[in-house]
């Protein structure tokens, strides 16, 4: 089973990107909208074997949509499954009605996602279950290497509309020029041809798949250009294996690739919540104490997970699940960089570190749970936008809602809010991730259990 139309209905672009993705490789093909009032147009046009429907979005939310398709002759019959983030009111009180036959809840791993799809289509037309067959014909084939070139087509016109505005607005200021801005960078994109482009920037060809055989081949380029997302996508399409490193300012990721997969990443001048030593202790492998304990000897700062091991304070198997949380936390961060420079270089044999991590992590399930990470944080930035916020608590409201209706987390997090310690202070004080301690204070703050602290101003 294979090629049958899937229409994916949601109002994140992120999970819009990787659900397509995430099928498209499958075999599916994927037509996308942002919106209910979108989805039931493209329905009408498409008529999809299948409808994913995210739970609430604007304009129309799903039972909006579903009500809608049942009430149509032409669309009443259309599988659809509903796509809900936990917490949202949806269950099988929801399922089997309105055409909807399953539910799956957000975040939701590639896996996941693809199950649901095969099963239900499956279920649907009556056959056997069968794994989604991989694109093998020559006409997919075909598709395939044209989806490339628009890929590669695409970048390079991205390239010359930025060198073109960028040359425009310094020969104007140079020379004082009379003409429009828009008629020099007109006249400057004639100039740049594709060919000129390949021919000048050499080294950004390698980001075609079908120059990566080389033995020396590598990547290199701007992250304002070519997101993370992309390059990762690339690499584990062509099962590389090698170093991609990411510098932005004084901050430097590097991800390990074996045959596709992550196997490790390391980090310098990033924010000290991705050292190991903090998902050790939210593994609850060690207590904080019994971690400073151990680092208070300075042999065991370098290179911890091994010394850790050595030492016999923990097990492989501990130090692997440990290393694993910092990998994908390190991908997530890069996937929210917008700027920067990268590089990735071929290796015939990894570095030994990375040698004995052999995490393997899948390309698709980083890129499902980051995107859904960088959804959130878009939000949250909204409430949150500076790190130097100083918070207070509205006591009365605690005592209201009773701290016994509060995790344990947000219990630390509470307890850090005094009127002098800035978000800054309480990450760095609570040991925990930004992105965990800014979500508990969001949701703190939504509450109304803090508030912001105001400025006093001057008269």
């Amino acid at each position: 089973m294979a090629g049958e139309k899937i229409l994916v209905i949601d109002d994140s672009p992120t999970i819009l990107k990787v659900v397509e993705l995430v099928l498209t490789k499958a075999g599916f093909k994927i037509v996308s909208a942002a919106d209910g009032v979108e989805g039931i147009e493209k329905a009408e046009s498409e008529m999809p074997d299948m409808i994913l429907l995210d739970f609430v979005m604007p304009k129309l939310n799903g039972y909006q949509v579903c009500k809608h398709l049942s009430e149509d002759d032409n669309l009443k019959d259309i599988p659809v499954v509903l796509m809900s983030a936990k917490g949202e009111q949806v269950g099988e009180r929801f399922v089997k009605v309105m055409g909807i036959v399953d539910y799956i809840t957000k975040p939701f791993s590639p896996e996941a996602i693809t199950a649901v799809v095969t099963h239900t289509l499956s279920r649907i037309s009556g056959e056997v279950e069968q794994p989604p067959a991989i694109p093998q014909t020559r006409e997919e084939a075909m598709e395939e290497a044209d989806s490339e070139t628009k890929l590669w087509k695409q970048a390079l016109s991205r390239m010359r509309g930025n060198i073109s505005r960028t040359v425009a607005g310094s020969i104007k200021s140079a020379f004082t020029i009379d003409a429009a801005p828009d008629i020099i960078v007109s006249e400057i994109k004639s100039a740049l041809t594709d060919n000129f482009l390949e021919a000048c920037l050499g080294e950004l060809r390698s980001q075609s798949p079908k120059l990566l055989h080389e033995e020396d081949s590598g990547l290199t380029g701007d992250l304002s250009i070519i997101p993370v997302s992309e390059i990762f996508v690339l690499l584990q399409s062509q099962k590389q294996t090698g170093a991609f490193t990411a510098s932005m300012g004084n901050s430097k990721v590097d991800i390990y690739f074996n045959g596709g997969k992550v196997d490790l990443a390391s980090a310098a001048g990033v924010s000290d919540e991705y050292l190991l030593g903090r998902y050790i202790i939210e593994l609850e492998l060690m207590s904080r104490d019994e971690l400073d304990d151990f680092l208070s000897d300075p042999e065991n700062r370098s290179l911890l997970g091994l010394q850790l091991i050595k030492s016999g304070r923990l097990g492989t198997k501990d130090v692997k699940q440990a290393m694993s949380m910092q990998t994908k936390e390190l991908c997530y961060e890069l996937l929210r960089w917008d700027s920067g420079r990268f590089t990735f270089r071929k290796i015939k044999e990894l570095p030994a570190v990375a040698i004995e991590a052999n995490l393997g992590l899948s390309i698709d399930g980083i890129l499902m749970e980051g995107f859904r990470k960088v959804d959130e944080w878009h939000v949250i930035e909204r409430e949150i936008d500076d790190f130097d916020l100083v918070l207070l608590r509205n006591d009365d409201a605690i005592v209201q809602i009773g701290r016994h209706r509060l995790e344990k987390d947000e219990l630390t997090v509470l307890e850090l809010i005094n009127g002098r310690n800035t978000v800054r202070d309480i990450i760095r004080k609570s040991r925990m991730g930004s992105f965990d301690v800014t979500k508990m204070l969001y949701r703190l703050l939504s509450a109304k259990l803090v508030r912001k602290r105001v400025s006093a101003v001057a008269t």
